[in-house]
């Protein structure tokens, strides 16, 4: 099975998923969609920089988006300047340096286009062995601090009234996503790696209960739109990636029909008892 191309993505894809959806509860959370965008967008430095010094693009990829983290919690300290404004700086800055770079070196090795968009059906043995080694020890992570993290996103005066490490624990959650840039930007790309982080996460939110249960959903579904759109770009003949944002985007849309749908028997009481 390991020796179709198909397979090989479907296997990496439904890694990346399943590290992504419980990741992409806490950006949901916090209202830091833009957050994604920007570690995501500071992996194009990173790769162009680790061509320059013959270095392992996954290490590239993920020292520079630690700094763009590091860089974050120091300039929100700074006066006058808000989260949404710093991370704009963050993330523009770091995609032209990229672009910049790319062009003042000549890196003809550069495929900016895969940089950009990814492609999973080029995933190797390898990939799928660093990817799912990568991602069960970030999800190990994201277990061990899900307790504090929750809280801190919850109420951060209370957490840190219990003297919990809200701080260092962010710098924590930051760091594991700026891994999972490195890990997946192959496959996924720069543009697209941020949907498998928001979409499915938005999607579990109508129908989990509780925080945990929304993690394990969002991983679902997440996994549910590979599969979905990659066989759907098998079928179509069209490209995987984009595919995979689409399907997870049905599958949010479809959420909001089935809200809408468990919505309405209430609704219809509701009227009823007013015009009694």
């Amino acid at each position: 099975m390991m020796d179709s191309f198909f397979a090989r993505a479907l296997i990496a894809g439904i890694a990346i998923a399943a590290m992504a959806g419980p990741l992409g509860c806490f950006v949901v959370w916090r209202r830091m969609a833009y957050f994604g965008d920007t570690m995501a967008h500071s992996g194009l430095l990173g790769v162009a920089l680790a061509l320059l010094f013959n270095l392992n693009p996954v290490v590239g990829v993920f020292a520079v988006a630690a700094a763009v983290s590091f860089a974050m919690l120091a300039l929100e300290k700074a006066p006058g300047l808000s989260t949404d404004s710093v991370l704009g700086i963050l993330s523009h800055s770091t995609l032209a340096a990229g672009l910049v770079l790319i062009a003042l070196t000549g890196l003809a090795r550069l495929d900016l286009h895969g940089l950009l968009f990814g492609d999973i059906l080029a995933a190797s043995k390898t990939d799928i062995l660093i990817t799912y080694l990568g991602g069960a020890g970030i999800l190990l992570i994201l277990i061990l601090i899900w307790r504090p993290l929750l809280a801190g996103t919850v109420s951060p005066d209370i957490a840190e009234s219990e003297s919990m490490p809200t701080r260092r624990v962010r710098m924590i959650f930051m760091l594991i996503m700026a891994l999972v840039i490195a890990l997946a930007m192959k496959l996924t790309g720069v543009v697209l790696l941020t949907s498998l982080l928001i979409i499915p996460a938005a999607t579990a939110r109508r129908f989990a209960p509780t925080p945990e249960l929304m993690a394990v959903l969002a991983a679902f579904v997440g996994i549910a739109a590979v599969v979905g759109g990659l066989y759907t770009s098998l079928w179509l003949d069209t490209p995987s990636g984009p595919s995979i944002v689409l399907a997870a985007a049905v599958l949010f849309l479809a959420s909001l029909a089935a809200g809408a749908i468990r919505t309405l028997p209430n609704r219809h009481r509701m009227e009823g008892r007013d015009n009694d």
